[in-house]
């Protein structure tokens, strides 16, 4: 099938090669290495902190949880979504194309930000500023979620662009000016990039794209290879919270608390998705996606002294809420809001996030120095500076008032940023061509293999027709949730 719309030969050529060049002169004029990577800031580093040994450099410390974030953002992210029957090329490479470019501006706007030297004028990075950068690309990733199978890889760069530096502006605000804390990104990473993505999702929004139903949905190696995807995040979601944290303490009851609440979260998960169904059997969907709730909402109070059993009751609930916005809220605001959200990060990112949010800031406000020590009190809020008497239920304030913003943020820029993406010179799908990895990508469709019982001699291979499965399509989704029933 051809369709001079997705012609991107010269775009996306274009778009890479420019913005890389952009990169190339951007880090040349500002980025160098901080004093804990630099050969020579090193050894000065060691002469003046006493320091005789290089494992004590952050290195050792932070490379850990920054090889476990770095996979759950290209394996765990991208896997997640090759649920689709024909869009797991663009599911996975995609987010493989995004995330590299955006990593890349991530430092450049961050470090403007947060690390700009005023007297050099130059950014210093590090190994966190690498694990920063990841989180900075999780938003786009997330919002790609919403626009899985309807946009192109141009549009997708307009959309890293745009959203890592709407992150770094909004970061700065609620990590920064309101002092927040929210080490695994519940406020800035997950509401942020999922009301980006739903906005953005709702001004593109394809009235025809019934046209393309037929693809909108997976098959049984589809929502196997997204389940692979799906556990690695889970397993390594408490590194993703912990891995900016306090050495010590707090990097500790970060990992407990994700752990105990992502556990939780599968069994309400579980039980949601089975009482959901006349027999009691269960759905893929519920089971990839839901069962990740608890980790995004943990994003904000994983870091404080929520107790243990508190993390298992967050995780309760969200896999219960999570579970329902699968089976009643995502096919409601398609109905009735004309928005058409993919990968379900509504449910996923967006609420959980915003629970997250409201979650931290009652845990920080019910804070005080008989839990947490007058020491560790300053330690964990960092009440330092112009914020040493700032008192725990202005904490608290602050800390709902982060979430607001980041879901402003998130509303406002994706409305913007989709307004941009529907001029007609992106080189989006038609709407009966979504979902269909052919639209970008070389696709070599497969040949089966017919053998006439013992007569060797006659063996033939036949290619498959482009509209044909190899395997009959198990189930169909409106928006990978609902109306399952056997593909005819």
């Amino acid at each position: 099938m051809a369709d001079m719309n997705t012609y991107i030969r010269v775009s996306l050529p274009a778009v890479c090669f420019v913005w890389q060049i952009a990169m190339v002169v951007l880090f040349g004029v500002f980025i160098r290495y901080d004093e804990e990577s630099d050969e020579k800031g090193w050894n000065e580093f060691k002469k003046s902190h006493n320091i005789t040994s290089n494992i004590e450099n952050d290195f050792y410390f932070r490379y850990p949880s920054f090889q476990d974030v770095h996979v759950m953002i290209f394996v765990g992210f991208g896997f997640l979504m090759t649920f689709l029957k024909r869009y797991s090329f663009g599911g996975v490479g995609f987010n493989f194309l995004i995330a590299a470019f955006g990593l890349q501006w991530a430092l450049l706007m961050q470090g403007w930000f947060h690390a700009l030297d005023p007297v050099t004028g130059k950014i210093t990075i590090g190994i966190e500023s690498l694990i920063n950068a990841d989180f900075c690309c999780a938003g786009s990733l997330i919002a790609y979620g919403a626009l899985l199978g309807k946009v192109s890889p141009v549009q997708l760069m307009v959309v890293t662009l745009f959203g890592v530096t709407l992150f770094a502006v909004e970061e700065y605000i609620i990590l920064d000016l309101f002092h927040c804390r929210d080490a695994g990104g519940a406020m800035v990473i997950h509401t942020f990039g999922g009301y980006y993505g739903l906005a953005i999702s709702w001004v593109l929004y394809r009235p025809n794209l019934n046209l393309s139903k037929r693809l909108n949905g997976s098959v049984y190696h589809s929502d196997l290879f997204a389940m692979i995807g799906a556990l690695f995040l889970w397993m390594f979601w408490p590194s993703f919270n912990s891995a900016i944290t306090n050495h010590g303490a707090g990097q500790h009851r970060t990992v407990i608390n994700t752990y105990l609440a992502l556990a939780s979260c599968v069994l309400t998960t579980f039980a949601i998705s089975s009482m959901s169904q006349k027999k009691g059997k269960l759905d893929m969907v519920h089971i990839q996606n839901a069962s990740l709730a608890a980790g995004v909402a943990m994003g904000t109070a994983a870091e404080l002294m929520i107790t243990p059993y508190g993390s298992i009751i967050v995780g309760f609930c969200c896999g219960i809420i999570s579970t329902f916005g699968y089976l009643y809220v995502t096919p409601f605001l398609e109905k009735k809001l004309k928005l058409q959200d993919t990968c379900g990060i509504h449910n996923l990112h967006a609420v959980p996030g915003m629970l997250g949010g409201f979650v931290g800031a009652i845990v920080a406000a019910t804070a005080t120095e008989e839990i947490y020590g007058k020491e560790g009190l300053i330690e964990t809020f960092d009440l330092t500076g112009k914020f040493e008497n700032r008192t725990m239920s202005t904490q608290g304030g602050y800390q709902a008032a982060g979430t607001c913003v980041a879901i402003a943020f998130g509303l406002v820029g994706g409305v913007c940023v989709g307004f941009i993406l529907r001029f007609p010179i992106w080189g989006d799908p038609a709407d009966d061509f979504c979902f269909d990895d052919e639209a970008y990508w070389e696709v070599r469709l497969p040949y089966i293999l017919v053998h006439f019982g013992s007569l060797s001699d006659f063996i033939f291979w036949f290619q498959l027709p482009e509209d044909e499965e190899t395997i009959p399509p198990v189930l169909e989704y409106n928006n990978h949730m609902v109306n399952k029933h056997h593909d005819t």
